[in-house]
């Protein structure tokens, strides 16, 4: 008999102790490694939208799956090209002129305010909470360090197609570390993340557009300066719930501001009447059948994400928002509380019992679905 070993409850509080030490560490290591895991969010979602190219390519075409999907990673590398052409080369002169002209347009903003002791105050308050905030020092590392942002978006770019290509090898590897009890029920949770994430990136994208058509037309008719860009800026920043379209505002202001006072009153009413028709008829059209998340949620959630993982968090802060929200009603509504919500029809790789599903000689593993 070992005299030293410990007794039962000295062993379980041990054990207790050492998990607990291993959970810490866990979080610990995410916590540090928090870039690298939102770059690797992004590229996910950037697959997401390439496997759905690509299944329209080969659902419309005759093509094969592996020429599908290298036509959809080439649709997506026109298009990120379109855009590099568009504000690099189309774009690039009223970029300059809003660059060159935005300190003074901002200098004669607070002079206005500090006519008034109120205004003063308030522009002084403004400056102080910019100058400290985590924000105005991101913007400044983006600024002093373009060659790591456009490192960090060729990863995202590289990660996305890799992810794109293979996407049930990354799936199984993840599915195998779960109990093999708890499989099947995280297999369905990860199929409502993809299907709920690829709806709300299409509801984005109708938004987005939307959003950049109105405020193009609606700036061209009250003749402010470059509304082809300003157009699409307002288009992209939708992406960015809240903040985005916020941020999107200040060079159509500020371009406007170039031309005299009136342009500055009709971008004003530009932008408030395509906000109140974004928000009372777009929005809740295309977002009606994705998931309705409160605004409340929505914005604590935001500033969460940009707090966490800085600015470029908030680029991707609304499909987080998304796949917490629905992994709370797949994982801990209906698996745990028996609530009634359905699962999605999605493609799996294990039984209900947790164990690999077999494949026959005329079926890929990654095209089979758990019946009802």
């Amino acid at each position: 008999m070992n005299r030293l070993a410990p007794d039962e409850p000295d062993a379980r509080f041990i054990r207790r102790v050492l998990w607990l030490v291993l959970i810490v560490a866990v979080l610990a290591a995410l916590y540090f490694a928090r870039h690298l895991l939102i770059l690797a969010f992004g590229s996910m979602l950037i697959a997401i939208i390439i496997h759905a190219i690509a299944e329209v390519y080969a659902n419309r075409t005759r093509l094969s799956p592996r020429a599908a999907m290298g036509a959809a990673i080439a649709s997506v590398l026109a298009f990120l090209a379109l855009l590099g052409w568009l504000f690099g080369v189309e774009f690039r002169a009223q970029l300059n002129t809003l660059v060159v002209a935005l300190p003074g347009l901002l200098d004669q903003l607070q002079a206005y305010m500090s006519q008034s002791p109120v205004g003063e105050k308030v522009a002084d308050a403004v400056q102080a909470a910019f100058a400290g905030s985590r924000v105005a020092q991101d913007i400044g590392e983006i600024v002093r360090g373009a060659g790591e942002l456009l490192l960090n978006a060729v990863l995202v770019l590289f990660g996305a197609i890799f992810f794109a290509v293979d996407p049930k090898i990354y799936e199984r590897g993840f599915l195998l570390m779960v109990p093999p009890a708890k499989r099947a029920a995280v297999e369905d949770a990860l199929g409502d993340v993809a299907s709920t994430l690829l709806l709300w990136l299409r509801a984005q994208l109708i938004q987005m557009t939307a959003m950049g058509a109105m405020v193009g037309i609606g700036l061209w008719i009250a003749g402010v300066p470059s509304p082809a860009l300003l157009g699409l800026l307002t288009g992209l920043s939708e992406f960015i719930p809240y903040v985005g379209p916020v941020a999107a505002m200040l060079p159509a202001l500020g371009l406007a501001a170039t031309r005299g006072t009136d342009q500055l009153v009709w971008a004003l009413t530009v932008f408030a009447v395509v906000r109140v028709v974004q928000t009372n008829f777009v929005t809740p059209f295309v977002t009606s059948r994705v998931v309705a998340i409160p605004p409340a949620l929505s914005l604590f959630a935001i500033i969460g994400t940009g707090a966490v993982f800085g600015l470029f968090g908030l680029f991707f802060s609304g499909g987080i928002l998304v796949v917490g929200f629905t992994l709370v009603r797949s994982l801990y509504l209906r698996e745990v509380l028996g609530e009634d919500i359905p699962r999605s029809r999605e493609r799996t790789l294990f039984t209900a019992k947790g164990t690999p599903r077999p494949v026959t000689e005329n079926e890929d593993s990654t095209l089979t679905e758990r019946p009802d």
